[in-house]
């Protein structure tokens, strides 16, 4: 990624205080968060987490019950035309017209927007190798994705939303619509706001993450200041010990004898001084994967 992104411009997108009832159901519980412009931001959390509901409150589909929702400074439902005119969305579902042709589909799409680049919606058929001729209900999942993402790209929008977009798709696939998100982002300064429970996939794209569980943030940082934050620490004491000592930044801790490993959050400086007050040697150190950080946030 570029590393101008994200930019100093005003946010993208604004949540504020965002809270959604189902019933007794909880899907957002008091929601803050804010997707600067430029880049990939990765929303992550599992099935329920209410990844889904916060998107659908950015697209205008759902009016928040409490708190606020500016997209390019708009409100997303008074100023629906405004905002969707400049957001691509695919979503895990893939809704598309089945009796349509792909090159119908084109066509049809393209009467949505104004700013549609038919050159690229051309090069993008090419690329995801889509036969103009065939109908939408004779795609395979994963040339129906293709589909989605080509329409949702097209027209070049400010921000791209992508809900669960590689969900069930072979490796291929999902292989090509990262490539297609790292090209938009890199090729034209736009906004990617992508939500997946495949932390891997979000990690390897994403400038910053957003992690939700059961309807609340639990962090927003960028990738490096979560890898910069978040390490595996082993240390060697100068015995053995029942129990691993309490470290300062602790989320989790595993071993035996005179040598523990701790996952832990916070500077790589601040817990070797904490490390040394034990009377322990630092003999390993790493950054966690996005995935350990994820597992480890939600079990405490």
């Amino acid at each position: 990624m570029s590393d101008s992104f994200p930019s100093a411009a005003p946010p993208i997108v604004e949540l504020h205080r965002i809270t959604r009832h189902f019933g007794r159901k909880v899907a957002l519980d008091d929601v803050s968060l804010t997707i600067p412009r430029g880049g990939v931001f990765g929303l992550i959390g599992g099935n329920g987490a209410g990844k889904t509901t916060l998107i659908k409150h950015v697209l205008g589909l759902f009016k928040a019950q409490s708190g606020t929702v500016r997209v390019f400074g708009l409100d997303p439902i008074e100023n629906a035309v405004g905002v969707l005119g400049r957001i691509g969305y695919l979503s895990e579902e893939r809704d598309l017209p089945d009796w349509m042709r792909v090159s119908e589909l084109i066509r049809y799409t393209q009467a949505f927007y104004p700013a549609w680049d038919p050159r690229y919606a051309e090069e993008l058929r090419e690329a995801f190798d889509l036969d103009p001729l065939t109908k939408v209900r004779n795609l395979s999942r994963g040339q129906r994705a293709r589909a989605g993402l080509l329409v949702a790209l097209a027209h070049r929008p400010d921000l791209l939303v992508l809900d669960e977009p590689s969900s069930g798709l072979d490796p291929v696939v999902r292989r090509d619509i990262l490539g297609a998100i790292i090209r938009t982002i890199a090729e034209e300064g736009r906004t990617v706001l992508f939500s997946s429970h495949l932390l891997d996939e979000v990690e390897r794209v994403a400038d910053r993450v957003a992690m939700i569980h059961q309807g609340r943030i639990l962090m927003s940082a960028s990738m490096d200041e979560i890898h910069d934050t978040h390490r595996r620490v082993t240390l060697r004491f100068e015995g053995p010990l029942p129990a691993a000592p309490s470290l300062v930044g602790s989320l989790s801790a595993s071993g035996q004898g005179a040598e523990w490993t701790y996952l832990c959050g916070g500077e790589s400086l601040q817990l070797r001084r904490a490390a040394e007050a034990l009377g322990a040697k630092v003999v390993d150190e790493a950054a966690l994967s996005l995935d350990e950080v994820f597992l480890n946030r939600v079990s405490r």
